[in-house]
């Protein structure tokens, strides 16, 4: 028995340092294990930089439908964008999901509202009733700043506390040069098996707002830790290497990448 088990690992481990195995492996890897990723815009800001690159962990919301790299094209057509369904995205996850309006791209937001909650911006001020109602809210949301409203309970910017890189640009006033939906938007229930995402640079983040909710079978992973990372200058940012989003949110490296954004961000007034 001992032997054959030997003989077994021995035959696995010839097998894994053929070119056929290292294939198989590689494929299976970053088909429902890890894939490599890198943040290509500022929307996340400051919990994320442009030039973060980053392994996501591919199942942590479930199996989504393989795609063979670079091409993106499905595997298993005909699936709705998962093979196998898993834990659903928790508010105030950051999570990576294909573009629903071209699903060769992926973005990278966080998720603000689930299915069947409601939410609406004003005066750029994030507001949110979860859908399993008042008492709810109170106990998950204590110390929050809360709103009643015709008799429902609103959470008031209900993020902040917890992730400090979300934030809104003082600079970015509502003058008619940016999108009315910066500043206000909704009220809107969250559609089933729909997620409502938003980035963590609030002013600057093309999301939810403009195009809508993320379906579920859309949904990718979240990021696991920053493997590497420079900035626009190809200077190493060797404090963000091996951290994990939760790290990046501490006081050092997010107060870094807040003095990176004043830095050099003084006349960015785009969406993305």
């Amino acid at each position: 028995m001992k032997k054959k088990v030997l003989n077994s690992l021995h035959s696995a481990y010839k097998f894994s340092n053929s070119w056929t195995g290292t294939i198989i492996i590689v494929l299976f890897v970053i088909f429902f294990v890890a894939q490599a990723f890198r943040i290509p815009s500022g929307s996340m800001k400051d919990s994320l930089l442009i030039g973060d690159h980053l392994f996501a962990k591919k199942f942590a919301y479930g199996i989504s439908t393989p795609h063979i790299p670079f091409l993106e094209i499905p595997l298993i057509p005909g699936t709705d964008g998962h093979i196998l369904d898993g834990d659903e995205p928790k508010r105030g996850d950051i999570v990576i999901f294909r573009y629903p309006n071209n699903t060769q791209l992926h973005y990278v937001k966080r998720c603000v509202a689930l299915p069947g909650d409601e939410l609406f911006v004003m005066d750029k001020v994030l507001y949110i009733h979860p859908h399993e109602g008042d008492e709810y809210i109170r106990k998950a949301f204590a110390g929050s700043e809360f709103v009643e409203i015709e008799g429902k309970l609103w959470v008031k910017n209900p993020y902040i506390a917890q992730h400090p890189g979300i934030h809104n640009d003082e600079r970015i006033v509502n003058d008619g040069m940016m999108p009315m939906e910066i500043f206000n938007f909704g009220p809107v229930v969250v559609p089933e098996k729909q997620y409502f995402m938003m980035g963590d640079n609030r002013d600057h983040s093309n999301d939810s707002r403009f195009w809508g909710a993320v379906p579920y079978g859309l949904i990718e992973g979240t990021p696991w830790f920053v493997y590497f990372s420079m900035d626009d200058d190809y200077v190493v940012r060797w404090d963000r290497i091996g951290k994990t989003p939760s790290d990046l949110e501490q006081k050092g490296p997010l107060d870094r990448a807040i003095a990176e954004r004043v830095r050099q961000d003084a006349n960015d007034h785009e969406l993305y």
